[in-house]
């Protein structure tokens, strides 16, 4: 973990609201994991803002936010050339990818920030992209560079019509995947998390969470995981996560 200023060097606006910040910050980006985060500093805020890292680069890390309320609208503000202080890489990431994995991303809106990493391996051949309508549709250019991408809207409006969830079972089926990673709504993820149980198929989900100290500490972020006897286990998304093993978290 690094706590240090590093440098805007790169902004970009993704759609209407959300925007991607390039930093350079090479020694964070050595040790960074996909599905890990930085927590960044806000002059005139108290509390750090976390954002799940989208990229890793040779010498830094870019990380990808919709303009939600005030912290994120002065970020949208924020020109290149500016240093920042941060704080990571934080959490744990997903697990690392073996030979034999034929993974698939699940992604719902800004839930396929942390998955981007993951494209880039050979091993990871398709993603589901969710969203509500094509004016929503982010990121699935960046996807498309390195695998396979469907696009699911709610209304239809482009692609094919439907939830995420509707086509995991025969993606899997079709492609011979054995893992997925999935990151979104947490009411999507549960859901991936039961068919991931009923189809016997590996999955991780990356939490999403407002994490104020980022290392559990504050106690903001309280989750429980099921334990192999059935028992609960307190725990953390900051610290024991954001990811973990889809059939160990507790949804309920």
């Amino acid at each position: 973990m690094i706590n240090k200023d590093i440098l805007l060097i790169k902004k970009e606006i993704i759609n209407k609201n959300v925007y991607a910040l390039t930093f350079k910050c090479d020694d964070i980006a050595k040790i960074a994991k996909p599905g890990q985060f930085i927590h960044i500093y806000l002059p005139g805020y108290t509390l750090r803002r976390p954002f799940s890292i989208c990229e890793i680069k040779k010498d830094g890390i870019k990380i990808v936010f919709n303009v939600r309320g005030k912290g994120t609208r002065e970020m949208a503000k924020w020109q290149e050339g500016l240093s920042v202080n941060v704080i990571g890489p934080l959490g744990h990431g997903f697990s690392a990818i073996k030979n034999t994995d034929r993974v698939l991303l699940v992604g719902g809106g800004m839930g396929l920030a942390p998955l981007f990493e993951l494209s880039k391996h050979k091993n990871v051949v398709k993603a589901l992209a969710g969203f509500e309508s094509e004016n929503d549709i982010i990121l699935s250019s960046y996807f498309e560079k390195y695998l396979n991408v469907t696009i699911c809207t709610t209304d239809g409006s482009f692609g094919v019509k439907g939830l995420v969830t509707d086509f995991i079972k025969k993606t899997v089926s079709l492609n011979n995947i054995n893992r997925i990673a999935a990151c979104g709504p947490k009411a999507m993820l549960k859901v991936v998390a039961n068919i991931s149980r009923e189809i016997k198929v590996f999955c991780e989900i990356c939490m999403e969470e407002r994490m104020a100290c980022g290392i559990g500490a504050c106690l903001g972020c309280h989750c429980n995981i099921i334990l192999k006897d059935g028992s609960l286990q307190s725990a953390y998304v900051c610290k024991d996560g954001p990811v973990f093993d889809a059939l160990s978290f507790c949804f309920d």
